[in-house]
């Protein structure tokens, strides 16, 4: 005798769309999010590594403007004569209402102190990387890496190292510097500079 042939009914047609429908929405709602938070890791190192390479450079600019930037035998707000050299340290350093860009603008060779990189405030990485904008084999790798990050830099003076503007000229400078990544996350790197 053959066996009749049996299909699914339409409860279990329905049964079934209804459990892959659940199915769906579980791992929509609970993996696929977790895909586009892997890539937050990747955004923090390379904005520590950004971070990183601007403190580097920073932190091996002199104190201020009015310091020696050739091995440190003059300080800015020192009263000291060195007749042999022909030297006078008797400049007060930079007032706090004036620290920030000098006369080279954004121009980084023109740096010379700590508080010069206020200038780059509010630029991204790609202008900070290449600031001519000429094309460069070289930056473009670097400059794709960091596309979408943004650089804000401050730089005060802090001699009682609490982390706030004194508004009065001391012996270290605060340089806060903090990195947002293309997801919004701001990651905040701070050292200090000493004047000696």
């Amino acid at each position: 005798m053959p066996v009749p042939e049996r299909g699914f009914t339409l409860i279990e047609l329905i049964i079934g769309i209804t459990a892959f429908a659940v199915a769906l929405t579980l791992i929509s709602s609970l993996i696929l999010p977790q895909a586009s938070r892997s890539v937050e890791p990747i955004y923090q190192a390379r904005a520590a590594e950004l971070a990183q390479s601007l403190l580097n450079e920073i932190s091996g600019r002199a104190f201020d403007h009015h310091s020696d930037r050739t091995g440190g035998l003059l300080r800015c707000g020192e009263d000291a004569d060195f007749p042999a050299d022909g030297l006078q340290a008797d400049e007060l350093c930079t007032a706090p209402a004036n620290l920030g860009c000098e006369e080279g603008g954004t121009n980084r060779e023109a740096f010379n102190d700590v508080d010069d990189y206020i200038c780059l405030s509010g630029l991204n990485a790609a202008q900070i990387l290449n600031p001519t904008g000429a094309a460069n084999p070289m930056l473009a790798k670097d400059i794709q890496l960091y596309q979408g990050f943004e650089v804000q830099i401050a730089v005060f003076y802090d001699a009682n190292k609490d982390g706030s503007n004194d508004n009065a000229i001391g012996d270290f400078k605060l340089i806060n510097l903090s990195v947002t990544t293309p997801a919004g996350e701001q990651i905040a790197f701070s050292t200090y500079k000493g004047n000696y």
